[in-house]
């Protein structure tokens, strides 16, 4: 039977799963249920996402996550808007944890004033049921008329341990989600305000699977597919925001989280709209020439599909071609110098440095003596290999490089770069 965890009056009796938060600057320890810490959202991108959203003018009316989980993500929106929250979740374990978060983070954060955490609720109940958690709002906050959401954010739960999955796997499904709450959701001029945080492996089949749902309910609503990644070359978040909180220039959006949690997030806009297939890049087989420069483009902002507007916008205003365009380590060489960047940008770029020499040759055991050679007549004391090899030769090249180096190298540092489907290497200069 549907019922409501009241977050000042909840306990953590019976939960076991307690693990701290690292991305929080408060060290917060958060609780979960059923094995829910790798379903949680970080702090730093809950809070990050929060913040990005607080430009939006979100109306009047409540703030709904209807599969809240671990309720970090709610609470997040709980403290940047200084709003009441409901979070819905099936799981009664789980909604009892998703109370108790939200209790921590509104007291470590020095909240005083308890009448925002007071009119909090986490309902246990079906998320799809949006008219029954309504009605049992209405009457559980004793309100004066049935309450309309503001704001409504899902994130389905997917199926574990696999690469791929269809949008029906996901529950609550997103077509019963939008039934449910269509009602009652506030209509803006732009429709109404969604986030669906979805899987970062859909495909862009699914991407667009997920847009005719949409429409199906919003026809012409405004929408726009948001990248977001903590680093490492890899998408921690792929998300769609719907109508109100969609750009209305842009397709796509891709967020950058610095590894500081202090620091605020870096949004850039621009970008295409979705197609079946990714337009691919015209990669260049030219021979490069020292006095050249190469750069590492970060590989999360160039599955996003947004690099290039980014390289050509006014901040950097790039002339360059490339070289790789997918996989770890995405590559352009460029005339000019990638410079004088602010810092935000700086995560963007793994690493960018000026061409010393053209190495044609293979680097392995038998070679990589030679490789020192040019390094040490380049003035190097420290090369980075910033290329695939075969796992069981990098940690051997790189240690021997590092222990050359070492003894008898110089005063700058580089990398090694392999130019694709040639046996030669670019030592560049960082």
């Amino acid at each position: 039977m549907i019922h409501a965890i009241h977050p000042l009056s909840a306990t953590a009796e019976g939960l076991f799963e307690s693990e701290p938060d690292n991305t929080s600057v408060e060290k917060f320890q958060f609780f979960h249920a059923d094995k829910g810490k790798p379903l949680a959202t970080p702090w730093q991108v809950a809070l990050s996402r929060a913040i990005l959203l607080r430009k939006y003018d979100i109306s009047t009316g409540i703030i709904v996550d209807c599969a809240c989980g671990s309720g970090i993500q709610i609470a997040a929106y709980s403290e940047i808007f200084q709003r009441p929250v409901i979070g819905v979740e099936l799981n009664p374990a789980r909604a009892q944890a998703s109370a108790v978060n939200l209790r921590t983070i509104f007291t470590e954060r020095g909240n005083t004033s308890l009448g925002r955490l007071r009119d909090s609720r986490v309902v246990v109940g079906d998320g799809r049921n949006g008219r029954e958690i309504i009605e049992f709002l209405s009457n559980d906050l004793a309100a004066e008329a049935m309450p309309e959401v503001a704001f409504l954010h899902l994130d389905p739960a997917r199926p574990r341990n696999s690469r791929t999955h269809s949008l029906a796997e996901m529950t609550p499904r997103l077509d019963e989600v939008f039934r449910g709450w269509h009602p009652h959701l506030v209509n803006h001029n732009n429709g109404p305000a969604i986030l669906l945080d979805l899987s970062p492996r859909l495909s862009r089949t699914q991407m667009l699977e997920v847009e005719a749902l949409v429409e199906r309910f919003w026809p012409s609503i405004r929408k726009t597919w948001t990248w977001t990644s903590r680093g490492q070359g890899r998408i921690d978040r792929l998300a769609l925001w719907v109508g109100q909180i969609a750009n209305t220039m842009h397709n796509r959006r891709f967020i950058r989280i610095p590894p500081n949690p202090k620091e605020p997030p870096y949004e850039l806009l621009g970008g295409a709209k979705i197609e079946p297939v990714t337009q691919a890049n015209k990669l260049s087989n030219t021979m490069l020439k020292r006095g050249e420069y190469v750069s590492l483009i970060d590989a999360a902002l160039v599955e996003s599909g947004m690099a290039n507007d980014w390289l050509k916008s006014p901040e950097i205003n790039l002339t360059y071609h490339w070289l790789i365009d997918s996989g770890r380590r995405p590559t352009i060489y460029h005339e000019k110098p990638l410079e004088l960047l602010a810092p935000e940008s700086q995560y963007l770029v793994q690493c960018t440095g000026r061409i010393a020499d053209v190495i044609p040759h293979e680097l392995n055991l038998d070679t990589v003596d030679t490789f020192v050679d040019i390094c040490i007549k380049n003035n190097l004391r420290k090369v980075t290999i910033r290329t695939k090899l075969l796992p069981e030769l990098q940690p051997m090249l790189q240690g021997s490089l590092d222990r050359q180096l070492a003894r008898r190298g110089g005063q700058k540092d580089g990398v090694l770069i392999r130019l694709p489907s040639k046996p030669t290497f670019l030592l560049c200069v960082v």
